[in-house]
C-alpha cells in the first residue's frame, strides 16, 4: 500500500516546529522507523507531516548534576556508543542492544519510541524503572511529566494534541544501585515475547500488557512471584498463550533477582 495524502515540512527551529505541530491534524516524524511503516499500511493519516529531524535542539546527551539529559532526536546506535549513558544509565545501557537491528538503531530515536508507547518496546519500561521524568513542550508551555504517567494504555501518551516530547531525564546511578534488564524473543532484533527491566526493588515487565507493568515490591522472591500471578494479566498473541507469556515473565523475575541479589 501507498501512504494517503499529506503536506510535509520541514522546520528549521524548534520554535517553528511547535508552531506546525498547533495546527490540526499535524504529526511529527522523528526517525520514522515506526510512523513510516504506520503510513504506508494506512494506519495512521496525518494532514501534515512535521519532520523535525534535523533539529539539533533536540539532540545530544549531557550529565546535569544528578541526572542524564538525553535529547529526544538522539538515535538508538549514539545511546549504544556513548560512555555517558554506559557510566550514569547502564541500565538504559544494557537495553538498547535489544532494540530491533542495527540500521534501525542508526535512524530510530529515543524520543521516537518512547512516545509510540509500544507495549513491547524496551525503553518505556526502563524509564519507568528508572523513574525518568520527560520534557514535553508546545508553542505555549513546558511541562515534566513522570514516566509512570506518561503511558496511559496501548500506543496511548499523555501527549496532547500540539505536544512534542524534546527530552528524557535519567537520575545518574548511583554505586549501590543494581539493574538488570533481560528480554526473550524469537529472534534477536524480533519484538520481545516478554522483558523485564529491573533496578533496585522496582520491577518493570514489557510485553504483557499495554504499557510498562510495574511489580510491587516484595521482600522476597516467593513473594514477588505471588504478585506477579496476581498483577500480570497478558494477552495472548499468534504464538504464546497468556499462561505462556505469565511463564516466561516468571523465569525472567527469577534470573533478575538472582542477579540482583548476586551483585549487592
Amino acid at each position: 500500500m501507498k501512504a494517503p495524502a499529506f503536506a510535509y515540512a520541514k522546520p528549521a527551529s524548534l520554535g517553528e516546529a511547535l508552531e506546525l505541530l498547533a495546527r490540526p491534524g499535524a504529526k511529527a516524524l522523528a526517525g520514522g522507523q515506526s510512523l513510516i511503516p504506520s503510513l504506508n499500511m494506512r494506519l495512521s493519516s496525518p494532514e501534515l507531516l512535521v519532520d523535525i529531524g534535523g533539529l539539533k535542539e533536540l539532540q545530544g546527551i549531557s550529565l546535569r548534576k544528578d541526572f542524564l539529559r538525553i535529547g529526544a532526536l538522539t538515535t538508538h546506535a549514539q545511546l549504544e556508543t556513548s560512555a555517558a549513558v554506559k557510566q550514569h544509565v547502564p541500565l538504559l545501557a544494557q537495553a538498547v542492544p535489544h532494540v530491533a537491528h542495527a540500521a534501525i538503531r542508526n535512524r530510530g530515536t529515543i524520543g521516537g519510541s518512547l512516545a509510540l508507547a509500544d507495549p513491547a518496546a524496551e525503553y518505556p519500561a526502563v524509564a519507568v524503572a528508572l523513574q525518568a521524568v520527560l520534557t514535553v513542550r508546545s508553542k505555549s508551555s513546558e511541562r515534566m511529566v513522570g514516566a509512570s504517567g506518561f503511558f496511559k494504555g496501548l500506543f496511548e501518551t499523555d501527549l496532547k494534541p500540539g505536544e512534542l516530547l524534546t527530552a528524557i531525564e535519567f537520575p545518574a546511578a548511583k554505586r549501590s544501585d543494581r539493574h538488570a534488564f533481560l528480554e526473550l524473543a524469537r529472534r534477536h532484533g524480533d519484538y520481545a515475547i516478554v522483558g523485564l527491566a529491573a533496578c533496585n526493588d522496582r520491577f518493570v515487565f514489557l510485553g504483557v500488557g499495554d504499557r510498562p507493568v510495574l511489580l510491587s515490591a516484595e521482600s522476597s522472591l516467593e513473594k514477588a512471584r505471588g504478585s506477579l500471578k496476581n498483577t500480570l494479566r497478558p494477552s495472548a498473541d499468534l504464538y504464546h498463550s497468556a499462561a505462556a507469556k505469565r511463564h516466561l515473565a516468571g523465569v525472567l523475575l527469577e534470573r533478575a533477582w538472582n542477579m540482583l541479589s548476586t551483585s549487592r
